[in-house]
């Protein structure tokens, strides 16, 4: 029996795929490229936007046409949004949310059992019960995504996540510990500890525990050389807590720190919690404190009620505040959102003339950024050979610069000592030394 995954969205959904996939191969299955013949086809859904819905709908379809008789599976956030609407999908014939994909593999064969189509889709806004989803054999042995936290509590104006993720749930403190240990033992040399909202880790567990208390323990764990978090809210961070994360020695300075808009005004219809001068201070202060930081970030453009002048705000802060690197997407309404609700809906060629001003002005920055490390030597984590250039292997940075270098060795999962000597297109060049 095969078994084939298609994964759409975030990091999250990554680490959920993979240990699904690690169900069915203890279960006897074997997993091939979602492009080939399967007997099975797991869809592990998005609904950020409307274009990842539609994707989602694609790939069902696809997977029908590849193999007429195989068994096809929706599983993730869209379904859980809109279990009704998937479910008239004649293709589909298992139907899971965001909190049962431990059970994928119960519900595929007994839908091949019962030749009929299962919808089992729980409300998670009353389950705060973390799902834990284990993966004892990661497939990339470079780095790992350990997931240690779901579900949001913030109910952003223009997004849907917290209907499709329910309320905020964390892993237990000594699960994450073991199997960061676990992980040591198999040689990675990188973790990266994902959620939807990495930020509120902890606020559900009667000990008391927090994201930078479990940062604390993971830095004591030998083999472990580096340590990411994910995307996380600029509200978290305060003097002490950024005092606390300069001390730490395996945390990578890179943070993806989300921002959505330059424009206090634009920020409180997103109902987003912080201002642009709260989120300039935590900037400023993380830069005074952990050497050589990187700082990340997400901007919607043409949120509704977004005027010239607001747009204008957001593009003078962001040329302020110089992030080395800034994904823009333009807004898209979500149904079942206040946002989408609002009125002054901004019309798509104005969005389209905003996104591509923003992203000339991340092209200026992030090459900015990487100038001022021309010169230095710098750790590179080599992850996997490219094609870019003959016998180059690409790799990062600790604080998350694409570096390509040539070896006529393999150097993937090694960390090395590289120089970095000139700025091409999105990475720096590298010399092995």
């Amino acid at each position: 029996m095969k078994v084939a995954f298609a994964t759409l969205g975030c990091r999250v959904n990554q680490y959920e795929s993979e240990a699904m996939a690690e169900k069915f191969i203890k279960s006897g299955y074997e997993v091939v490229p979602f492009s080939e013949i399967a007997d099975v086809y797991v869809i592990n859904t998005c609904t950020v936007t409307n274009m990842s819905d539609k994707k989602s709908r694609q790939m069902i379809s696809r997977a029908r046409r590849l193999n007429d008789n195989s068994t096809i599976a929706a599983v993730g956030c869209y379904t859980q949004i809109a279990p009704e609407k998937v479910s008239e999908i004649s293709d589909v014939d298992v139907i899971l949310g965001t909190r049962n994909k431990g059970e994928i593999v119960y519900w595929v064969n007994r839908a091949r059992e019962e030749k009929k189509q299962i919808v089992a889709v729980n409300d998670v806004l009353k389950n705060k019960i973390f799902e834990d989803l284990r993966i004892e054999e990661y497939q990339d042995k470079t780095r790992a995504f350990l997931k240690i936290q779901d579900g949001c509590n913030n109910f952003c104006s223009y997004c849907l996540i917290p209907f499709a993720r329910g309320a905020v749930c964390s892993k237990k403190p000594d699960r994450v510990i073991n199997e960061v240990k676990e992980l040591a033992d198999h040689g990675f040399k990188e973790v990266i500890l994902s959620g939807i909202d990495i930020s509120s880790y902890g606020v559900d567990l009667e000990e008391d525990y927090s994201l930078v208390k479990i940062l604390q323990e993971i830095d004591k764990i030998e083999g472990i050389e580096r340590v990411r978090i994910g995307s996380i809210g600029p509200e978290f961070f305060n003097e002490h807590i950024i005092k606390e994360m300069s001390k730490l020695n395996k945390l990578c300075p890179h943070f993806h720190l989300s921002l959505q808009s330059g424009c206090n005004e634009t920020l409180k219809r997103m109902n987003r919690r912080y201002t642009i001068e709260q989120y300039k201070n935590i900037v400023d202060s993380l830069r005074d404190k952990i050497k050589d930081v990187s700082i990340t970030t997400d901007i919607i453009v043409g949120f509704p009620g977004e005027t010239e002048e607001e747009f204008n705000r957001t593009y003078e802060f962001l040329k302020e505040i110089k992030l080395s690197k800034m994904h823009i997407f333009k807004y898209s309404p979500r149904t079942g959102t206040k946002a989408s609700k609002m009125k002054e809906q901004v019309n798509g060629t104005i969005k389209e003339s905003r996104s591509k001003k923003l992203i000339k002005l991340n092209e200026e920055n992030e090459k900015e950024f990487m100038s001022e490390f021309i010169g230095r030597e710098m750790h590179v984590l080599y992850e996997q050979k490219t094609d870019k250039y003959e016998e180059s292997y690409e790799g990062y940075t600790p604080n998350y610069i694409k570096v390509i270098s040539n070896s006529n060795e393999d150097i993937t999962e090694k960390i090395i000592n590289t120089s970095l000597k000139e700025v091409k297109a999105e990475h720096i060049l590298g010399i092995i030394k």
